[in-house]
């Protein structure tokens, strides 16, 4: 029977930025991001688009959000990012307009081919639409869809994509009940 043998992983074929731009992004998310000292932010939104981040109007970020790439994430209009969200994009990530992304909630772009004894690297992104709620402690996984006002809710785990309108829960989520709103 075959082994997992982690000495013939590769990323080779994987190249999110530069050497010189990652490590000058990791040292501005360490000092000016990963701290609570800084406050405002305005001054991590204008960061992250320093870096490239295509970002809306009205954002809220709350401090300790991790961002690994911002080169590959994008923000709309009137979101909220709550506390120690981890933003693990090293494929896009997409967040609509009027969207939550709740405390210590965790986005996943990456994830290891288990099949194979190299343990490749396999990549998805992920889309969280308009008026989406990603709830506290929840992880969203490659490849989804997190579709129009749809709610994962705390501590769950989304493999496949949420429909529209719709309230999911679990591990891994399922379908709960419609979302109305009034």
């Amino acid at each position: 029977m075959k082994k997992t043998d982690l000495s013939k992983f590769t990323n080779k074929d994987y190249n999110p930025g530069s050497f010189i731009k990652r490590a000058l992004w990791f040292v501005v998310d360490f000092v000016f991001m990963q701290h609570l000292l800084f406050f405002s932010s305005g001054l991590r939104l204008k960061l992250l688009a320093l870096f490239g981040a295509k970002l809306g109007k009205n954002i809220n970020l709350k401090p300790n959000v991790q961002v690994k790439y911002p080169w590959f994430l994008e923000i709309g209009d009137n979101t909220w990012i709550g506390e120690n969200v981890w933003i693990d994009n090293l494929a896009e990530i997409k967040i609509g307009k009027n969207a939550c992304i709740s405390q210590g909630a965790y986005l996943l772009t990456g994830n290891h081919n288990y099949k194979k004894i190299t343990f490749d690297l396999i990549l998805g992104p992920i889309t969280v639409e308009e008026g989406a709620w990603i709830g506290a402690k929840s992880t969203v996984c490659p490849n989804v869809v997190c579709k129009s006002h749809s709610i994962l809710t705390a501590g769950s785990i989304a493999t496949k994509d949420l429909e529209a309108y719709s309230i999911y829960q679990g591990n891994p989520a399922q379908f709960v009940r419609e979302r109305k709103l009034v």
